[in-house]
């Protein structure tokens, strides 16, 4: 099916879907893109992942003991397990999960999101950034990581080793990631084009400045690494490619399995 997104919401689609899958794989779950929000804003599941956070930092720990990591709490969060959204228990809930990310797990500030941002919907983005970061750090105990960690940990390793990267998992059997890549630069109508080079599977050179980028699909997104974190390629391309700057609020067709 074809549905309408304009970019910026298909870059924060994709990180709730990617964290949806992730944590139902953890919990048992059956949250989805569309309830992800409602479900997770009675804090109960957060303070959940934060106690499986902080017993699989301790079992990690005690299988490596020369590794210079902490365990992120001394005891369990116990949320109010009957808390209804919006509730004052629901906010107890997230204050204690921000306050454990904050205080114990040592989340920086810019990657933070407040109650409300969650309880009244004000940033989900900040919301999901967040949890992305708790899995980052989780990850480093060896807990099990959403797809996005896991290509971020792909990409480190073949830095280090400047080896070729893993084969990409196609999105569909038409099209491979570059003909993904070159269909959305294609989109450019400038007689001089935006330049995106590719330098080697998964990885281009971007811009005027030959910026070396990391390319990925996830699922049917296709995702570029930019700094610390993540963008959709049409999203950066929005940002970043002087002819669609001019008309970044419109919407494009993005194709789903």
């Amino acid at each position: 099916s074809i549905r309408p997104f304009s970019s910026s919401q298909e870059y924060l689609y994709a990180m709730k879907e990617d964290l949806a899958d992730w944590l139902n794989t953890l919990f048992e779950l059956e949250l989805t893109v569309g309830n992800f929000v409602p479900r997770l804003e009675t804090g109960v599941i957060l303070c959940h992942l934060a106690n499986m956070v902080r017993h699989k930092a301790t079992e990690y720990l005690e299988d490596h003991p020369g590794v210079r990591l902490s365990v992120p709490g001394d005891v369990d969060i116990s949320p109010s397990g009957n808390a209804e959204p919006g509730t004052f228990r629901a906010r107890e809930n997230v204050a204690m999960f921000i306050d454990w990310c904050r205080r114990r797990l040592g989340v920086s500030d810019s990657l933070m999101f407040e109650t409300n941002d969650l309880i009244e919907g004000r940033n989900e983005r900040s919301f999901v950034l967040c949890l992305l970061e708790v899995a980052r750090r989780g990850a480093k105990f060896g807990m099990l990581a959403p797809m996005l960690i896991q290509m971020e940990q792909e990409i480190e390793e073949e830095i280090r080793e400047e080896a070729p990267p893993p084969p990409q998992r196609r999105v569909c059997d038409l099209s491979s990631l570059d003909d993904m890549v070159r269909e959305l630069v294609s989109r450019c109508t400038c007689p001089d084009q935006f330049p995106m080079l590719r330098v080697d599977e998964g990885k281009y050179r971007i811009g005027n400045a030959s910026t070396l980028v990391f390319v990925r699909v996830l699922r049917n997104h296709v995702m570029i690494r930019v700094g610390g974190g993540w963008d959709t390629l049409e999203h950066y391309l929005d940002k970043h490619d002087p002819c669609r700057c001019m008309s970044r609020g419109k919407c494009c067709l993005f194709m789903s399995l």
